[in-house]
């Protein structure tokens, strides 16, 4: 099992980034995916989450109306739309999958996790 997030980078306060998760190695269309980030100096906080029974989102507060989860099946890959970036969304993004039917908040209820990608966000 593998993923492989991207689209992270540099981009300034206001701006916009979309993150990418392609996986492989499991069937993608009944695994929850999860985005986690971990800022410097703090633990991995979740982000974002989209379950694969019904599709539901579920988002952190200091993200909800900003960032946007979607997964497209057919491409085996989970995107995370990040728009009106702050520099306090600076962190390290991972995307987790778990085959929980609803969407955890906890790091522990997923097996599975990408190496991660830088999002650097200037004031």
């Amino acid at each position: 099992v593998q993923l492989q997030a991207s689209g992270g980078g540099l981009v300034q306060a206001g701006g916009s980034l979309r993150l990418s998760c392609a996986a492989s190695g499991l069937t993608f269309s009944i695994y929850t995916v999860g985005w986690f980030r971990r800022a410097p100096g703090k633990e991995r906080e979740f982000a974002a989450g989209i379950s694969w029974r019904d599709g539901s989102t579920y988002y952190a507060d200091s993200v909800k109306g900003r960032f946007t989860i979607s997964r497209d099946n057919a491409k085996n890959t989970a995107y995370l739309q990040m728009n009106s970036l702050k520099p306090e969304d600076t962190a390290v993004y991972y995307c987790a999958a778990t085959g929980t039917r609803t969407v955890l908040r906890t790091e522990y209820a997923y097996g599975y996790w990408g190496q991660g990608t830088q999002v650097t966000v200037s004031s």
